[in-house]
């Protein structure tokens, strides 16, 4: 299959005997970056800088009006608490870039963290024979849902909804209208309750560095070899030293005792989900940046008929995004179980499908699709667990937080119709 993917073209060299200026392919470079970036956002693609500016300016207001805000304690809770829902908004992101949605995903993730407790609890099987029959029945989810959408060709908000009501009645079958299975497989437990060990936490840090900087430096090597310009030194720097910087200084934080009382339990490491949570990241973002797949999701996304008249396979493509959100439905339903210890009608339910949806759109997923990435479910779920988080501490009631909540949502939904209106005017 081919896509309708221009080719980068190179950018021509300047002549330095007539400008007298280096030849130095990092220093247009820099000066072309810059220029360009500001251009998108004079066109409206502001993409998740809204969220990364509402989170520094809430991470400071509440801080400000709640020391305890930036407590070492509350710092974990913060990465630990939203961790079921940012999984679910991964997801979600593959389906959103099609301008499609899934009403569904918060008890899909339900009904797989009902498999997942009956066969530990019930039947005894061993975790991972439980995580991998969860992990398939979100697959299974996924297939039916796309199948409906993409070859039936019911409008994917009918299905959803539809199976939205549906997935609620099987997670009371499944759980006899309202019984509460508690998990005790350790292993299980440990995914959202327990942390990684000082040295574990580092040696986690100094790897994903590494890696990192393998990524950055391939990339470049790759360009010049083209003969395309390569990144400038400064930028290169602060996209390998920031994220080193902040890593460090949250893993020093997370490596700081919180227990009130050590001697009978000690909490300090880094919390196991977080890494789960940056895997997911990575890979999310491998597919949907570095694969034909993910190039075919952005494509259909942007315009359906013409990805079909490229020779993409349109059908294909909305049954696997629906798989892949209804996957990590069922990893954020594996999540909410181990952090609440148990499974019962709740689970998947109340408003864990208005944050996970939330948590992309205010991340900078549009809701027209085509344009959207992993990383944007994960700052708009840390907006969001903010956001609960700070006016939790200072006492605000539940109606209060949702109030918010759903203002930011509006807002955020608004600044992406707005951008788009933009662009199209250009």
């Amino acid at each position: 299959m081919t896509t309708a993917v221009a080719p980068e073209k190179p950018e021509r060299p300047e002549d330095p005997g007539a400008s007298g200026a280096p030849s130095d392919a990092t220093v247009p470079g820099l000066r072309a970056l810059v220029t360009g970036y500001r251009d998108r956002l004079r066109g409206g693609e502001l993409g998740a800088l809204p969220a990364v500016l509402g989170l520094v300016a809430l991470c400071v207001f509440f801080g400000i009006l709640s020391p305890v805000f930036f407590s070492d304690l509350n710092f974990a809770n913060l990465l630990t608490q939203g961790a079921g829902s940012i999984a679910i908004a991964m997801g979600l992101v593959f389906v959103l870039l099609l301008g499609e949605i899934d009403l569904s995903a918060g008890y899909a993730s339900g009904v797989c963290a009902a498999v997942l407790a009956i066969l530990l609890t019930n039947h005894g099987w061993p975790w991972y024979g439980a995580v991998a029959a969860a992990m398939l029945t979100g697959v299974v989810i996924g297939l039916l849902l796309g199948t409906l959408v993409a070859k039936v060709g019911i409008p994917s908000f009918v299905v959803t909804l539809a199976a939205f009501l549906g997935f609620q009645g099987i997670v009371l079958i499944l759980l006899k209208e309202g019984t509460n299975i508690s998990i005790e497989d350790k292993t299980l437990l440990a995914i959202a309750n327990n942390n990684l060990s000082p040295l574990a936490g580092w040696l986690l840090l100094v790897c994903g560095v590494a890696v990192y900087a393998a990524i950055l430096l391939r990339r470049d090597h790759n360009r010049r070899r083209r003969g395309l310009a390569t990144t400038p030194p400064v930028l290169a720097a602060v996209r390998l030293g920031l994220p080193t910087v902040l890593g460090a200084l949250a893993v020093y934080v997370l490596n700081q005792e919180r227990s009130r009382n050590a001697m009978v339990v000690s909490l300090k490491g880094v919390p196991i989900v977080v890494p789960l949570i940056g895997v997911l990241l990575v890979l999310g973002t491998f597919v949907l940046q570095r694969t034909p797949f993910g190039l075919h999701i952005y494509s259909v996304g942007g315009n359906a008929e013409a990805a079909r008249r490229a020779g993409i396979n349109v059908a294909f493509i909305r049954i696997a995004a629906f798989v892949i959100c209804s996957a990590m439905a069922a990893v954020g339903g594996i999540i909410a179980a181990s952090r609440g210890n148990s499974v019962d009608p709740n689970t998947g339910g109340s408003n864990v499908l208005l944050l996970a949806v939330g948590a992309a759109v205010i991340g900078g997923t549009s809701l027209f699709g085509g344009r959207g990435r992993v990383v944007d479910a994960v700052l708009g779920g840390m907006l969001v667990a903010v956001i609960q988080n700070g006016m939790g501490l200072m006492g605000y009631s539940s109606g209060v937080k949702y109030a918010v909540t759903g203002s930011v949502l509006l807002v955020a939904a608004g600044v992406d119709a707005l951008s788009r209106h933009r662009a199209v005017q250009r």
